[in-house]
């Protein structure tokens, strides 16, 4: 067996990685169900190259259940409801389970009514938005997921933090694979690769984050003290701060700095706020029709005549998905710094890790 400190294991797996993480939160009293809901998710988005919301994460859900802050077994509840709208209290369960319970209840509202909405408040980090929409489109329909977060965002004009980088995606289904994805995080990078540079002492590019002093900086531990940046300048600002009015206020959420950090505090639950809407297309036109015209309109795109140097145009979701097949094919990709955390984790729990797919 190789030494992990000193070796690189490339490519782990990908089921057996998930059993490993689903058998850690199962030893911390998370129902299967529940446990395979999470590990799922986290797999997903290491191979579809979203590392920053993959496996990475075990070690602080972990903690977070450990110090009671997160709800192994919640009672997610209703506490309103309409034909086409409900609320659901998450119970400060992992962010997974709940933000699953909430989309698939917007789905049978809209295949119902032709729309569901589901504000979520009571919950933690639920991972990547866009996992989320794919429920929808298994249905037919289009999914929109978005999420405030702790506040790590500078609002355009401030130097200090009050949003978070609260994501949002959008889901259509198509004729053909892939369906077309956007995922996408209101700052200029997810927090989540910041810390995950952090972690494997890497510089991140300028224009990133700023420290403390409000000052571009490189390093992401001083990013990490000081405030992520919105995409394109008050725009990504203005539309985090709608999300946050969506998720946090509308929900019952906290909002902006009010809301628990994932990492830092401690003290108290995150009291993170969700909001789901899903759409019934059929209740709008023919479901073969919409994907017959999103298709036209994906080849027309794609058939563009292209900028200088760029060799293929592609939509959202594209690379993502090309990079799931080969990952699913190979098996997930992980640096040794999460091998070392994911190991620690398994050793603490008495949960081996798997070292079958070394590199």
């Amino acid at each position: 067996m190789k030494n992990i400190e000193s070796q690189v294991i490339s490519r782990i797996d990908a089921d057996l990685l998930k059993g490993f993480c689903s058998n850690v939160l199962i030893r911390l009293g998370v129902p299967k169900e529940s446990a395979d809901i999470v590990s799922d998710h986290l797999i997903w988005a290491d191979l579809m190259g979203i590392s920053s919301h993959g496996v990475t994460r075990l070690g602080i859900y972990v903690k977070r259940l450990q110090t009671g802050l997160a709800n192994a077994r919640p009672d997610i509840r209703i506490v309103r409801e309409t034909a086409s709208m409900a609320v659901l209290d998450g119970d400060n369960g992992l962010g997974q389970v709940v933000g699953t319970k909430a989309i698939e209840l917007a789905i049978d509202k809209a295949s119902k009514v032709g729309v569901g909405v589901v504000g979520v408040r009571h919950t933690t980090h639920f991972g990547c938005a866009g996992y989320y929409t794919l429920k929808a489109i298994e249905k037919d329909m289009i999914g929109i997921v978005m999420s405030n977060a702790p506040s790590t965002m500078a609002p355009w004009g401030a130097r200090v933090p009050y949003l978070g980088t609260n994501p949002i995606a959008f889901g259509i289904p198509t004729r053909n694979f892939p369906p077309i994805l956007l995922d996408m995080a209101t700052s200029i990078v997810a927090r989540g690769k910041i810390i995950l540079a952090a972690k494997e002492g890497k510089s991140i590019p300028e224009g990133w984050a700023v420290d403390p002093e409000g000052e571009f900086t490189t390093d992401p531990e001083s990013a990490l003290k000081g405030a992520v940046l919105p995409f394109g300048g008050p725009k990504g600002s203005g539309i985090a701060l709608m999300i946050d009015i969506f998720s946090g206020i509308l929900s019952g959420a906290e909002f902006g700095s009010h809301i628990g950090s994932l990492y830092d505090d401690f003290s108290k639950p995150q009291n993170v706020g969700n909001f789901m809407i899903v759409f019934n297309i059929d209740s709008f036109c023919p479901v073969d029709q919409f994907k017959e015209r999103v298709e036209m309109m994906r080849q027309e795109i794609k058939s563009l005549p292209r900028a200088k140097g760029v060799e293929e145009i592609l939509l959202p979701g594209e690379i993502e998905f090309r990079k799931y097949l080969e990952n699913k094919r190979s098996g997930v990709l992980l640096s040794p710094e999460v091998i070392r955390e994911l190991k620690e984790v398994g050793d603490l729990l008495s949960v081996k890790f798997p070292l079958e797919g070394e590199g």
